[in-house]
């Protein structure tokens, strides 16, 4: 390696490094204000410049380009004096109100005028900036404080991508603005406190902070998000057993400093008056147990319609369990163990969803255990499963930012996991070219090379033609697909039909953009989109294929053909060769805390703990022997889908749900409020009294993910710990301590004195962490993985053995199932077409302010504040012929019901598509999606077409 001398120190350089980098990488500390290590230097600040031996003036390391046998000096009485004279100029028109500041001791201004000896300014204070800002609740802008450093403004463009903010004005007038000096909310600011965090005075400080204490007064804990399957950490500032604000730090291992809005501000619900915070008994219960007076009955009125607070009383956790147990203990001696169903929790701990199905299988004794993965990516475990032998993302999270080409469909990656979006804009201010394919308008165009709109349903034919375009132009890499993979030929063949012509004829696209898709990714190009719209015959095969990566969500597997879509994908990596190197891969972004771990861990009606297959008696039979048993259900257990359909037909009389809200998450609502209403007894854990606990019998409070500790396994595979940050209110418990605690209430009431086998299995844990430990005993992947191990920045599965590193990408040397599996792909339309009746196309999806169903998002007050009622976008051309008008009502029929809400005119959707999101329970989303045509193969329902039409109430009034 090359090398560079600094204060007579001989030091290694890393390639395209700077002296700042450098001397930092090797301990030695150069002052610094405008740097960033994520940042492109700016060299504004001056403080970071070193003497070059040989040249006649000093030059700012941030920028300076290590070269072999240079020699540096970091410190010199010349420098002190510049440093110095640059501090006096900033303290010049910066308050020196250290000991009141809410920044004191977290400033870096204030730590260098210490250390330079700066105690005020010799040129005569004149502040130059005194405009105060605080139009929102995330932050303030308090312009005295600001140094004009820049690092906002680069942060929010680089990085995060808004360009929300910029300089303004000139001299003594400059200041950091939005557009015309107007509100943030105007702004495209999306409030991630991006600027926030890297801000070196208090210019910029959380609203939260303001008022509460100096940061030697604060203690600190770590631990991960419970929103997106991102899985970044964040550190918490805690005073008197409250969470005062939360950040990121550099150590973090997916995000570094780096958070989204909900990350960092939607952590206030955990104190919310709504928690639940202690059982509760529905009324009508209590009085058949003789626990009430007087009688009473469940109303008609929806739980979308009401809180339902009044239609419990609360009990104590002894009667709770007891209840609960003898419960689920009656329906198995009347109708059976499959007479009974569970939900398990994508925001629940690796150790909470083992032990879940754990109680379902060794405990009630049935395999009808799921959760919302089934609904959103279970297409992607089962097509990928198919194609390469693992479901799961294939390359870790920080590829992105090094990949040449980036494929994003079905991904509203701005607003459902902004945290990658950040690394996908990183990718692209570094050269990389990005392709988006999705039927919307979404934040993500604004940073493409090139956009593919197609109608919505229509998606398949623009991947089929891409494959067709590879093959025919010769682009397939062949010594990859003759040595990795099997059936290419088959699968080639049965490409011919599919020609970018036709394509375009189905979905709009034009054949064009579908052949230079095929060739920026295919080739792993990167800037040379624009000249090759302008001129494709210009084109000439690059000697080196370069790195293309594809990113995918929901809008690709919540569909009736949702696994053929994936293998489209797969098909598209593997012909390419593309996959089982860095920077490249096919890569399903998880859209939960912890839904890959969830599944990870069996949370599945058709997979034991690992994935290993129910019906695969060898190694069902091992994981009941590592429980203590000889033998488990053999039988694939019924889908959430399923379930429902069961509850209404009297097959399934008793449910426990954890964690899930199927009466906001689940496909037409009006039918799965029917089936719960049906149920026997149902029982549902949670920390708020949500939609569906509004329905059970029995309501158990539980501790939000800040109040425990565990595992999440992000979207990349990375198990990481969690960490207790508050204590959990009133006496709500850790979702893992109830069920062990109703596990071994429910043992003793099967058993009834007699020799039970199932009685003897283990329920009893000491801590989470012998949970984990029992769980790698019959999880292979796991198998190598400890609370020991996972300190820090965890382990990536597969890990089978405890001197395993992990396995940050996967298919490496060969695919887990050997060989990659081409499948030919035919395409199909959507189940349910538009009429004359329904004439539009109704997609649903996320907002970047809430999350899911938004139980939690919508109690806490900036994100509430920042998009406080639901709403559909609408086209203007769609909207003029009903006379909508922006911010107006409009209704949604469908064939299943109509939903009332506020249209949003915008050109985000094509003309004959609405766009409704689906986190209010005022205008839910799913009471107009259908759950009767089910992906085949994944058994996922199609979300993101239904055929619908809109009607103006304002109309119908007159």
């Amino acid at each position: 390696m090359s090398t560079i001398t600094i204060n007579g120190q001989t030091l290694t350089f890393a390639p395209d490094s700077t002296v700042l980098e450098t001397a930092l990488a090797h301990g030695i500390d150069i002052p610094r204000l405008c740097y960033h290590p994520a940042l492109k230097p700016s060299g504004g600040c001056r403080l970071c410049m070193v003497e070059i031996e040989g040249r006649p003036n000093p030059a700012p390391s941030c920028g300076l380009a290590c070269q072999e046998g240079l020699v540096i000096r970091t410190e010199s009485d010349q420098l002190t004096t510049m440093r110095r004279d640059i501090l006096d100029l900033f303290v010049s028109e910066h308050p020196m109100t250290c000991a009141t500041c809410d920044k004191d001791g977290a400033c870096d201004l204030q730590r260098y005028a210490n250390q330079f000896g700066i105690m005020e300014t010799t040129l005569g204070f004149e502040p130059a900036r005194t405009l105060y800002q605080d139009d929102n609740p995330f932050f303030v802008r308090d312009h005295q404080y600001c140094i004009l450093c820049g690092k906002c403004v680069r942060v929010c463009n680089e990085v995060v991508g808004m360009s929300a903010i910029d300089y303004a004005g000139r001299g003594f007038d400059s200041h950091i603005a939005t557009p015309f000096d107007g509100l943030m909310v105007d702004s495209s600011c999306v409030f991630c406190g991006s600027c926030v965090q890297i801000c070196p005075t208090a210019a910029l400080v959380p609203k939260v902070r303001i008022g509460q204490g100096r940061e030697a007064e604060f203690e600190t804990k770590r631990t991960i998000c419970g929103y997106c399957g991102v899985g970044c950490s964040l550190e918490f500032k805690l005073k008197d057993e409250r969470a005062i604000y939360a950040r990121g730090f550099p150590e973090a291992p997916v995000n570094g400093e780096f958070l989204c809005v909900k990350g960092r501000s939607g952590w206030d619900f955990v104190s919310s008056p709504e928690r639940l915070t202690q059982p509760l008994l529905r009324k009508d219960v209590a009085y058949a147990l003789g626990l009430a007076s007087e009688p009473w009955k469940l109303p008609d009125t929806s739980p979308l319609k009401t809180h339902g607070r009044d239609n419990f009383l609360p009990i104590s956790w002894e009667a709770a369990l007891e209840i609960v147990a003898t419960g689920f203990a009656r329906v198995i001696g009347e109708f059976g163990a499959d007479a009974i169903a569970g939900l398990t929790s994508a925001r629940c701990t690796n150790e909470e969803n083992y032990l879940f199905q754990k109680f379902m299988r060794a405990g009630i004794g049935t395999n009808n255990v799921d959760h919302c993965a089934r609904l959103c990516h279970s297409s992607s475990v089962t097509g990928l499963g198919m194609a390469f032998g693992s479901g799961a993302m294939t390359n870790p999270i920080e590829d992105i930012r090094h990949a040449d080409c980036i494929l994003i469909t079905g991904s509203n990656t701005a607003e459902s996991h902004p945290v990658i979006s950040y690394e996908v804009v990183r990718a692209v201010n570094a050269g990389a070219n990005l392709v988006v394919i999705d039927p919307r308008r979404t934040p993500m165009v604004d940073h493409a090379s090139l956009w593919l709109q197609p109608a919505p349903g229509t998606d398949v034919y623009v991947f089929l033609a891409m494959a067709h375009v590879i093959v025919r132009e010769g682009w397939a890499d062949q010594p990859f697909v003759a040595a990795r993979t099997e059936g290419f030929d088959a699968f080639a063949a049965g490409l011919l039909e599919y020609t970018p012509e036709v394509a375009a004829l189905h979905s709009g696209v034009p054949a064009s953009k579908i052949e230079l898709a095929a060739r920026l990714y295919a080739l792993g190009l990167r800037n040379d989109a624009a000249a090759l719209v302008q001129d494709p015959d210009s084109f000439a095969t690059p000697a080196t294929r370069g790195n293309s990566t594809i990113l995918y969500a929901m809008g690709i597997t919540q569909r009736k053909n949702g696994t053929e879509l994936v293998l489209c994908l797969a098909n598209l990596a593997m012909m390419s060769g593309q996959i089982g190197r860095p920077y490249t891969g096919v890569n399903p972004l998880r859209g939960q805390s912890n839904v890959q771990g969830a599944c990870d861990m069996g949370g599945l009606p058709d997979v034991l703990p690992g994935y290993q297959k129910v019906t695969d008696a060898e190694k069902r039979r091992a994981v009941a022997r590592g429980w203590g048993l000889e033998d488990l259900p053999p039988e694939l257990g019924l889908t959430v889908v399923e379930m429902m359909h069961a509850a209404v037909d009297g097959r399934l009389r008793a449910m426990y749900v954890m964690g899930e809200n199927p009466m906001l998450s689940d496909p037409n609502l009006t039918h799965v409020e029917e089936g719960l209403r049906a149920l026997e007894f149902l029982v549902v854990q949670d920390i708020f009294l949500s939609e569906s606990a509004q329905l059970a019998h029995v309501v158990l409070p539980a501790a939000a993910s800040l109040e425990k500790d565990g595992t999440f396994t992000n979207t990349e595979r990375r198990v990481q710990l969690l960490h207790p940050v508050l204590p959990a209110p009133g006496e709500a418990l850790p979702d893992w301590v109830i069920l062990m605690q109703l596990a071994t209430k429910f043992a003793e009431k099967i058993n009834g004195g007699r020799e039970e086998p199932r009685s003897q299995v283990r329920w009893h844990y000491a801590s989470q962490s012998e949970i984990m430990d029992e769980a790698a005993t019959v999880t292979p992947s796991y198998g190598g993985m400890s609370y020991a191990r996972l300190a820090g920045a965890g382990l990536t599965w597969p890990c089978p053995t405890r001197e395993h590193p992990g396995t940050p990408i996967l298919h490496r040397e060969k695919f887990t199932r050997g060989l990659g599996k081409f499948h030919a792909v035919h395409a199909r339309h959507p189940a349910e077409q538009t009429d004359a009746e329904y004439p539009l196309i109704l997609s649903t999806g996320r907002v970047l302010y809430h999350y899911h169903t938004g139980t939690m998002t919508r109690r806490s007050e900036g994100l509430d504040w920042r998009e406080p009622r639901g709403y559909a976008e609408i086209n203007p051309v769609d909207a003029a012929s009903l006379n909508l008008r922006d911010g107006g009502p409009v209704v949604i029929h469908s064939r299943r019901g109509q939903v009332r809400t506020q249209a949003r005119l915008s050109n985000n959707v094509q003309p004959g598509v609405v766009f409704l999101s689906f986190h209010w329970k005022e205008s839910p989303a799913n009471v107009l999606t259908q759950d009767f045509a089910l992906d085949p193969y994944a058994k996922i329902p199609e979300y993101k077409v239904s055929a619908v039409r809109l009607e103006n109430p304002s109309k119908r009034a007159k």
